[in-house]
């Protein structure tokens, strides 16, 4: 079964009869949704619909993924369109973000969870840990390492998070934060030397 089945075309105001309703106005689609408007949604759901398909399928490539990645999508989109602030952009723009931050994070989920289930280790990752990184992650029990991380800037935080908690690349981590790889993998040092004298580790 084509995947775009279960999506409506977007329509084109330009190609429309003669005399033919036009479209109402996507801003004024989702303040309407915002109110719980399902009519609305609907026509909404219609207009934009395979933009959003064409977004996630670009990202995911798998057809059957994209296609309930995009139903999320659209679930968010209901939850959340008062948050919508045309003054910050326009709803097609807002929904495409929305979309484009899904796809990517359903891409992260799987590429972790097939990492976790290869039994992906610092051995396979482009970026090799340090030996701050080993002797904070390996002499120290988590407990005392969650503590620790409370004394950390927001930033530092972050990164170190993702990367020894969540088990990101240096290269992941970069693309999450949206930062030059360099700068990330200072963030992940400098967090890691303060973790260590926080702590009190001897290397």
């Amino acid at each position: 079964m084509d995947p775009m089945s279960r999506f409506s075309v977007v329509p084109s105001g330009d190609e429309s009869p003669e005399g033919a309703t036009r479209p109402v106005p996507l801003e004024q689609l989702l303040r309407r949704a915002a109110t719980g408007d399902e009519t609305a949604f609907a026509e909404l759901y219609d207009a934009v619909s395979s933009r959003l398909f064409g977004l996630v399928r670009s990202v995911v490539r798998d057809p059957a993924q994209s296609e309930e990645v995009t139903q999320e999508v659209f679930l968010e989109i209901w939850r959340h369109s008062a948050r919508f602030d045309p003054s910050k952009g326009a709803a097609l723009s807002w929904m495409l973000t929305i979309a484009h931050r899904k796809a990517v994070d359903r891409v992260r989920s799987a590429e972790a969870s097939r990492n976790r289930d290869e039994g992906y280790g610092a051995s396979n990752q482009d970026v090799t840990h340090d030996s701050t990184a080993e002797a904070v992650v390996e002499r120290l029990d988590a407990e005392r390492v969650h503590r620790a991380l409370e004394t950390l800037t927001p930033v530092q935080r972050q990164a170190l998070e993702l990367a020894y908690l969540s088990g990101y690349t240096h290269t992941e981590v970069a693309t999450m934060l949206d930062l030059p790889l360099g700068t990330a993998k200072t963030r992940i040092r400098d967090g890691l030397i303060r973790l260590r004298d926080t702590l009190g580790v001897t290397l």
